[in-house]
């Protein structure tokens, strides 16, 4: 296959992550971030899509129409619209016809809306080939767990609108250990809101300023029920914007007095009980997802996974959440496991850096489904090209020996990690 432009897009609910990775040396452009969403704004009457937010003026009282919802896409027609800004000369600046595509997709995606994906890619933008995947199936081309990756690796994925647990041997994932959350960044910063809007100001309609007071102010706790008892200060105090002098909102910096014209919001503990809910939900939580997950894999190589936990999504920013899961996976993993828990410098485009990586490997386009392919057999060439859920990988339950991946015994792997990671133990 000649040798093509890629266009990397990582289609997250709350985020898109895009970029293009150029056959040739010239220079690769920065990934961009564009919400994944078209905003009217009622200060100015106007309506933005995806990449165009970044021009409103007036974030107060936005309207959000998303095309995502639950987890999967239900409005199509916003979710082109965002696409055609995106390929547009205004961001990418790309020709479909000429480009391969790496595109991202849902866990457990539907197979009528994956129908639906094939006919956006081959029949409405006309892209030469293209490949659908997971965002942590792309983990093992990254270098988070270094290079080559280990056998087998867990990654945690907590986004926009869940939490996922995703183990994988040799790179492929083991869909019947996938443990779900009900727990992600929408939910967390609706919970803010309600939280600020009854102690202080009315901001159920202020999602866009909620959520950067969430990012800006929220982080997880290592001890909970001590920091809520606790007397030290935790008060920040965030100054909300300004819209007729469009003024962003910031954090009060030390020593700076507050002017008479602006509306300061108090966040307390609501900046740790928050991102709590993660650990917290329903007297149970990611750890003991991540437990429960291993533990339906084979015992000789669940050792592996505990070694080998990665951390991919918006959620995993929160300063504090990997020491906060390192401890409480410590007690829950077993006495002669290890715990390691590798952090990427940015977990959002972890996913996307990944796939860049993915498409400059000689064997990528032997991944791909073309665009012929396509005309010739439809959606069921997709079907045998790209495994899914839909595709059965043996777990705890099945043997793996006769039809599955071939995993040496924890015993006898080499014990080769990258540098600079932190691994601890119990019993030692």
């Amino acid at each position: 296959m000649p040798k093509t432009n890629v266009v990397v897009l990582d289609n997250g609910a709350g985020t898109i992550k895009a970029g293009i990775v150029p056959n040739d040396s010239t220079e690769e452009q920065s990934v961009k971030l564009v919400p994944n969403a078209i905003v009217r704004s009622k200060g100015d009457k106007a309506t933005y899509f995806g990449h165009q937010i970044a021009n409103c003026k007036d974030y107060s009282s936005l309207h959000y129409r998303l095309p995502f919802e639950k987890g999967f896409i239900v409005d199509w027609d916003a979710q082109k619209a965002i696409w055609d800004g995106i390929f547009s000369q205004e961001a990418l600046g790309v020709d479909s016809t000429e480009s391969s595509l790496i595109l991202t997709e849902p866990y457990f995606n539907l197979p009528n809306i994956q129908e639906i994906y094939d006919q956006f890619v081959f029949e409405e933008y006309e892209f030469s080939s293209y490949h659908r995947c997971t965002p942590a199936s792309l983990i093992p081309h990254g270098k988070l767990l270094g290079s080559p990756p280990p056998e087998c690796m867990l990654v945690v994925d907590s986004g926009f609108s869940f939490t996922h647990v995703i183990p994988l041997i040799n790179g492929n994932i083991v869909w019947s250990s996938i443990r779900r959350l009900d727990v992600g960044g929408k939910l967390l910063t609706n919970h803010l809101k309600e939280l600020v809007s009854f102690r202080q100001w009315n901001m159920m309609e202020e999602t866009y300023i909620m959520n950067h007071v969430k990012e800006t102010c929220c982080y997880v706790s290592t001890d909970f029920k001590k920091d809520l008892e606790s007397t030290r200060p935790i008060v920040q105090k965030y100054i909300l914007p300004d819209m007729s002098t469009s003024r962003k909102g910031r954090l009060l910096r030390p020593r700076e007095t507050i002017m008479d014209s602006e509306q300061v919001l108090l966040m307390k503990n609501e900046r740790f009980s928050v991102p709590e809910i993660i650990f917290r939900l329903n007297q149970s939580g990611l750890p003991s997802a991540i437990a429960e997950s291993i533990a339906s894999l084979l015992e000789d190589i669940q050792p592996m996974f505990w070694e080998n936990i990665s951390l991919i999504g918006g959620n995993t920013k929160f300063p504090g959440f990997r020491e906060r899961l390192f401890a409480e996976l410590r007690f829950l993993a077993p006495m002669d496991c290890e715990v390691g828990i590798y952090e990427s410098d940015d977990p959002v485009t972890e996913a996307y850096s990944s796939a860049k990586e993915f498409a400059t490997k000689p064997e990528f386009h032997g991944h791909c489904l073309t665009r012929a392919e396509y005309l010739e057999c439809g959606s069921s060439g997709a079907r045998r090209k790209f495994r899914d859920w839909k595709t059965k990988i043996p777990s705890k339950e099945t043997t793996m020996k006769d039809d599955g991946p071939q995993v040496q015994n924890a015993s006898q792997r080499p014990r080769v990690r990258p540098r600079g990671v932190l691994l601890e133990g119990r019993g030692r």
